[in-house]
């Protein structure tokens, strides 16, 4: 009895090292997908602000190449 308490006592850091591991481990993961998850909303927010800058280039140009025939 008092070994079988002994190595339950033994294996308790092992486990506690291995759920604090764990623990990192998913916060990692999380941390990762965050970070994916942002770089995604600023990639779509630099594809939007070049779009509107294409629209805006050409719709200038259209204005200018209209006025200059008059």
């Amino acid at each position: 009895m008092e070994r079988e308490a002994k190595r339950n006592l033994e294996n308790q850091p092992d486990n506690a090292d291995m759920i604090a591991r764990s623990l990192e481990a998913e916060q990692k993961d999380k941390q990762r997908e965050h970070t994916r998850r942002m770089n995604k909303l600023w990639i779509w927010l630099g594809v939007m602000i070049l779009v509107a800058i294409l629209i805006w280039f050409i719709f200038g140009l259209g204005l200018f190449e209209a006025s200059g025939n008059m």
